[in-house]
C-alpha cells in the first residue's frame, strides 16, 4: 500500500494533513463521504518517495489537485512523478485548484467515472 515508503516521508504526510489547503479540504470532505463515492481515501498518503494528496488503495488510484505553480514549475517534475506512479500500478488523475473551488460537481463526475472504469464489476 506504501510501495517501500521509509519513516520521514511518513512524517511529511502527516504534517501535511495537519495543514492542508482550502482546496485539499474541499475535496477532502467530498472523498471521505462514502455515500458519494463508496471506497475509502485516504489523504496525504506517502507512496514510495512521493506523497500524493489522495488515495484509493482499492482503486490503485491517486488524486492531485494542483495549484498554479504545477502548471508554470512544476509540470515536468509533475509528469516524471506520475509516470513513476504508474509503474506502480496507480492511475493518477489531476484537477486544478480552480475546478475544485469553482466546478466541484465536474470534480466529482470525473471520480465517479474513473471510478467505475477502475473499479470491480
Amino acid at each position: 500500500m506504501f510501495f517501500g515508503a521509509k519513516g520521514d516521508i511518513f512524517e511529511i504526510a502527516k504534517y501535511l494533513r495537519k495543514n492542508m489547503t482550502r482546496t485539499e479540504l474541499i475535496l477532502w470532505k467530498k472523498l471521505k463521504d462514502r455515500n458519494i463515492f463508496n471506497f475509502k481515501f485516504r489523504r496525504q498518503h506517502p507512496i514510495n518517495i512521493f506523497i500524493v494528496d489522495f488515495y484509493c488503495h482499492e482503486l490503485k488510484m491517486a488524486i492531485e489537485v494542483d495549484g498554479e505553480i504545477h502548471n508554470i514549475e512544476n509540470r515536468d517534475y509533475d509528469l516524471g512523478r506520475e509516470s513513476d506512479l504508474n509503474r506502480f500500478g496507480i492511475t493518477v488523475i489531476r484537477f486544478t485548484n480552480y475546478e475544485v473551488i469553482y466546478d466541484i460537481d465536474y470534480v466529482i463526475n470525473t471520480i465517479l467515472s474513473k471510478i467505475r472504469e477502475l473499479g470491480p464489476l
